[in-house]
């Protein structure tokens, strides 16, 4: 991409997700993952309107009556953004591509970040690290990671889920919160990863697809290629068998998405490329306030 074709789709991704950061997601970011920034402070009497959650059980049987935890933010969080570069984000059949929204989203979660004065680091990936920016805080470091987001050229075309994952659990000692967004067609396992690097760190899944890839359209024969291995076919979307065959497919992949999710406890949303991934977020931020 040209320098001055980049600069201006920085500076129009900046000012389109700098503003959904600071009118819509900053109060919500703040909620939902400010308690992985908590530290214990002291005690003090229960009063109206506080959170039994934050009752202290010992020392309210001890004097009889009801105290909470009263809870001090630490100065900041890591936030790590794990980004699939993978070519099969290239897909899509609406306005925008996969890796379009996808980069939108993740330059929306990066403002949201910095202006609760959190540090931000990247994890670029494919099938390997395909690059690794440490999280620091500030504008300029955002418009590093955005210019990034939109102009990296990644080695390989293929996916493969674990590889972040060990890498997010071995290189960053200190605990952070991670936001993986991939679309997660991906055929190896990687549960067991997810669930490692889901206990020493607080990760949330984001899965981004596109409607064609549920529901083939009914236009006859048309040509199709697999962006990750170039393999090229043929298929009739005439046919019903085709298209059921299709639509079967893509539910396996989604319930074991939803499996592997689940049994790692993580949070996750997924949105579609025709769709609003405002709506999304505001749901996933609400899902952990």
């Amino acid at each position: 991409m040209e320098t001055s074709e980049l600069i201006k789709k920085v500076r129009k991704i900046e000012i389109k997700t700098r503003g959904l950061s600071h009118n819509i997601f900053a109060g919500q970011y703040h909620s939902a993952f400010k308690g992985r920034g908590m530290s214990f402070s002291e005690v003090r009497d229960y009063q109206y309107g506080d959170d039994v959650r934050d009752i202290d059980w010992n020392v309210t049987a001890r004097f009889n009556k009801p105290y909470v935890k009263v809870f001090e933010e630490e100065r900041e969080l890591t936030v790590m953004l794990l980004v699939d570069l993978s070519d099969s984000l290239d897909f899509g059949t609406s306005l925008r591509t996969k890796r379009e929204m996808l980069a939108e989203i993740a330059a929306t979660i990066a403002f949201a970040a910095i202006q609760n004065n959190d540090k931000i680091g990247v994890i670029f990936f494919t099938d390997r690290i395909e690059k690794f920016i440490p999280p620091q805080k500030g504008r300029k470091h955002i418009l590093y990671i955005i210019r990034e987001l939109l102009n990296i050229e990644p080695e390989s075309r293929k996916t493969d889920i674990k590889v972040p994952l060990e890498f997010l659990t071995n290189a960053l000692k200190k605990k952070c919160t991670a936001f993986m967004l991939s679309d997660f067609i991906c055929t190896g396992d990687y549960r067991n990863a997810m669930t490692i690097a889901n206990r020493k760190h607080d990760l949330v899944a984001i899965q981004v697809y596109d409607r064609r890839l549920a529901e083939l359209p009914d236009v006859g024969l048309i040509k199709i290629r697999d962006a990750e291995s170039d393999e090229e076919m043929y298929i009739d979307t005439s046919s019903r068998k085709v298209r059921e065959a299709q639509r079967s497919w893509w539910k396996e992949q989604s319930l074991a998405l939803k499996e592997t999710l689940q049994r790692s406890r993580v949070d996750s949303v997924s949105v579609r490329t025709d769709q609003d991934y405002v709506k999304a977020l505001l749901a996933l931020f609400a899902q952990r306030s």
